[in-house]
């Protein structure tokens, strides 16, 4: 099962232009506001008209702008379970489910409700149950439509912390058995590394990086896709050698394991990837401490480094970083295979 994706849409002062293959893995969109998410999304399910381009669903031609193709939304056989999810207000949650198949027996809208932990809820109104509850009815209506592929957008925008954990292991559940081609769209790194097992980073209107997870996670090649995957270090820089990088923030040269070439115009390095050591040398930054900042589990310090005019950014446990921190100066060690060259746009982290 296969969806193939290959679109341009212009609004004002926006375009979106994307093209991308999901297979029966689940793909995560992720990006900021405003970067084309959700409505690649809406393209796909025939709620938004491209401009140009091409959209095919395990071999279905959905869209084609040269052959004037355009199935409608209802015949895409798409599965859509919106941010605020869409429930018809003056319908009850069995009557909201129903939507999703013209026919429903008793007995399995029963089940339905019991798979679903909305027993008892039948007749109440979506004013009536929690958002938990809410999102429940939405991916019951959502499923009983025999969907080919699903679409969730930000489905847990609209929950409270611990309800979002609850709802999560639902969505996993759901997506581990679908056998179908599905696509979560997604502003927070750790919902989009948890659910998903491929990553489609989205920067202006376009996809920037696209790859396994643990790939893009672990190089994220860009600039963009550094920030929004939890990249609290990210600076421009400029090429040293084959293996090393010049950070002019920090007045420092850092080796690198990773190859450096015309287009490394940034460097990228993780929070938690410092080492406090006990004297200089290569990939040792002398630091001294600007700000603390503690958390019930970890702490973060901001630090100066030595001659530079951009802070440090270092996470560990409170107990190393309050001891270190006792000292004023100091040194922090990253090894070079942390050290991450990135191809530079000038986006700022979020």
């Amino acid at each position: 099962m296969q969806l193939v994706v290959d679109i341009q849409k212009q609004f004002p002062g926006f375009q979106l232009k994307t093209a991308f293959e999901a297979d029966g893995r689940t793909l995560g969109l992720l990006g900021g506001s405003g970067s084309g998410k959700s409505m690649t999304l809406k393209c796909i399910a025939g709620i938004i008209t491209p401009d140009k381009g091409y959209i095919a669903l395990n071999g279905t031609v959905l869209f084609d702008s040269r052959k004037g193709i355009n199935v409608p939304p209802q015949k895409r056989h798409v599965g859509y379970l919106f941010q605020n999810y869409a429930l018809f207000p003056n319908m009850t949650v069995e009557q909201n489910i129903r939507c999703g198949k013209r026919t429903v027996t008793k007995t399995e809208m029963r089940d339905i409700l019991e798979r679903f932990y909305l027993n008892g809820l039948g007749k109440r109104y979506p004013s009536q149950i929690s958002g938990g509850q809410q999102q429940r009815v939405a991916l019951a209506r959502m499923l009983l439509s025999d969907p080919s592929v699903i679409l969730l957008d930000e489905p847990f925008s609209a929950l409270d912390a611990y309800l979002r954990g609850e709802m999560e292991r639902e969505v996993k559940n759901l997506l581990d058995h679908f056998e179908g081609p599905s696509l979560l769209v997604s502003h927070n790194r750790d919902e989009i590394y948890r659910l998903c097992d491929r990553i489609a980073v989205y920067h202006n209107g376009q996809l920037d990086v696209i790859g396994e997870k643990k790939q893009v996670f672990a190089h994220p090649l860009t600039r963009t896709a550094a920030v929004l995957t939890g990249c609290r270090n990210v600076l421009e820089a400029s090429p040293a050698g084959e293996h090393s990088l010049w950070i002019n923030g920090w007045n420092i040269q850092l080796k690198t394991t990773l190859p450096v070439n015309r287009q490394s115009q940034a460097v990228g390095i993780r929070a938690h990837y410092f080492t406090c050591v006990d004297t200089d040398g290569e990939n040792v930054i002398p630091c001294q401490v600007n700000s603390v900042v503690e958390s019930p589990f970890e702490t973060i310090a901001y630090l100066r480094p030595a001659g530079g005019t951009e802070l440090l950014c270092w996470k560990a446990e409170q107990a190393v970083v309050q001891k270190a921190a006792q000292q004023n100066h100091m040194y922090l060690y990253i090894a070079p295979e942390q050290v991450l060259p990135l191809e530079g746009n000038k986006t700022k982290g979020d």
